[in-house]
């Protein structure tokens, strides 16, 4: 017992010790986003870390009537992310996101067989690049916006897999393998991690090509809706 007793002694003293010495250099912890060193970019707003998080996936436009019974889709995204600080506010963040989207509508298309089709439930797969300008408007709390482009990677169908690009388009319609957009978020930071929420409106149709047959509605003027939230953890320099 004597022994615990020294020990916790010993520690509690060399603890002390070092704090006291801390405090005579200044501040100690760690850096902010808006703390710089003088002539260099080396705050936590430069670096680099992992993300990932829920997405709440839909479509906009004036098709989402032709499509009865529409609902999001409850997916996920993953992927990583670097940032550079031009100065102690603004900084860039380009990041390189795995995206599952889609969207829940019953639709009706005749294809060239003539018989008609339903899809209930459609999976879309996106490699995305949104490229980010980021200001701080607090120490760790921070707003975000910038373009993305994606690339559509896999299309699923009632949970079947079909072709992207189709050739003689059997299905009656396709699908668009690329999409641009604009996202616009906040994030906040806790140490190394963040967490935040993002809204990501495409401007390219989804579908496209889509066959003229009697009494058929349109499904082309339909485009991405996300909303994100993530939480990442990051690795300043």
């Amino acid at each position: 017992m004597k022994k615990l007793s020294l020990l916790l002694a010993l520690s509690l003293a060399t603890v002390t010790a070092f704090a006291q010495k801390n405090d005579t250099n200044g501040p100690v912890g760690l850096r902010s986003s808006t703390d710089y060193d003088a002539g260099t970019s080396g705050s936590r707003n430069t670096g680099f870390g992992i993300k990932g998080g829920f997405n709440l996936a839909d479509v906009y436009g004036d098709s989402k009537a032709n499509f009865a019974n529409s609902s999001n889709s409850k997916t996920f995204h993953a992927g990583i992310y670097g940032q550079y600080g031009f100065n102690n506010r603004l900084s860039i963040q380009p990041e390189l996101l795995y995206s599952r989207q889609g969207f829940q509508g019953t639709s009706t298309n005749t294809p060239t067989s003539g018989t008609p089709a339903t899809v209930n439930d459609r999976r879309l797969d996106y490699l995305q690049l949104p490229v980010l300008l980021v200001f701080n408007i607090l120490d760790n709390v921070s707003i975000h916006a910038g373009p993305q482009v994606s690339l559509l990677t896999k299309v699923t169908e009632d949970g079947k897999e079909r072709k992207i690009a189709n050739e003689g388009n059997v299905y009656g319609y396709s699908y668009t393998s690329i999409d641009y957009g604009v996202s616009a978020g906040a994030e906040a930071r806790v140490g190394p991690a963040r967490v935040g929420a993002r809204y990501t409106a495409g401007f390219n149709e989804i579908i496209k090509d889509q066959l003229a047959t009697t009494g058929s509605k349109a499904l082309t003027d339909i485009k991405n809706s996300v909303f994100q939230v993530y939480l990442g953890i990051g690795f300043t320099q």
